[in-house]
């Protein structure tokens, strides 16, 4: 007998097979206790002072993730002020001419990203009277905002255990429980990853130090490694670059 045809769909085409989800990263309990302690103990002396950090306002969460999307910190705190004065509320950025909106952003460039923040506006007057729902679902309906945004939304302004995954928490889990390969390759699990390090009830604190430490200390380029806290038990340590 021949092999047996794969069944098509109502278009006529063969159905593509599921990728393999990728295995969890193991890590140890201990390993888990004292990467959440030595980051929480390092961001509560070496955090950084942000605007965003001092809201729970989902709209002004909102602003800072989509400008931070591919740009420094340090050219989005004047814009970020600038914005929220000129546009306080989601309201007022969904009457605002879209003409008007693309002038606002200027200079901090992928110019893609107004468009959406204004678009976003428009379908949260529209479908829930100028807020953001907390549901992750609901969330990400919104066109232009994806799984990194609706997490941080959820962390930053609503306070939930949600993960997040930008390019420092991916850089830094990769090098600390993995170590050697592209981590984009394994982006699935570092996802999971990301949620299962979260401490219970400090989803807020974990996300930011995540962040910062990033940021700071195991920076992609030119990490330093002879001050971080993680060393003892860090699987990229010492960071070569070839590695």
């Amino acid at each position: 007998m021949g092999a047996a045809r794969q069944p098509r769909s109502k278009s006529g085409k063969t159905p593509s097979r599921r990728r393999r989800a990728s295995p969890p990263i193991p890590v140890s309990p201990a390993h888990k206790r004292k990467f959440r302690e030595r980051l929480l103990k390092w961001y509560a002396q070496h955090g950084r002072d942000l605007p965003w950090r001092k809201t729970a306002a989902p709209y002004e969460i909102l602003v800072s993730e989509i400008m931070l999307q591919q740009t420094q910190v340090d050219r989005v705190l004047p814009k970020y002020r600038e914005w929220l004065a000129k546009y306080p509320t989601m309201e007022d950025l969904a009457e605002a001419p879209l003409s008007e909106v693309k002038k606002t952003w200027y200079p901090l460039g992928y110019n893609i990203r107004p468009i959406r923040l204004h678009s976003i506006a428009r379908e949260s007057v529209v479908r829930y009277g100028g807020t953001l729902p907390r549901d992750p679902d609901r969330l990400l309906a919104f066109k232009g905002i994806g799984r990194y945004t609706a997490g941080a939304i959820r962390a930053f302004a609503f306070r939930e255990d949600a993960p997040i995954l930008d390019t420092n928490v991916m850089r830094v889990l990769h090098r600390v429980f993995v170590g050697k390969g592209d981590a984009k390759r394994q982006k699935t699990a570092l996802w999971g990853l990301s949620e299962a390090m979260i401490p219970r009830g400090k989803g807020y604190d974990f996300n930011q130090a995540l962040m910062d430490f990033g940021a700071m200390v195991c920076s992609a380029r030119d990490p330093y490694c002879l001050l971080c806290p993680m060393s003892g038990f860090c699987k990229a340590y010492p960071f070569q670059r070839d590695r």
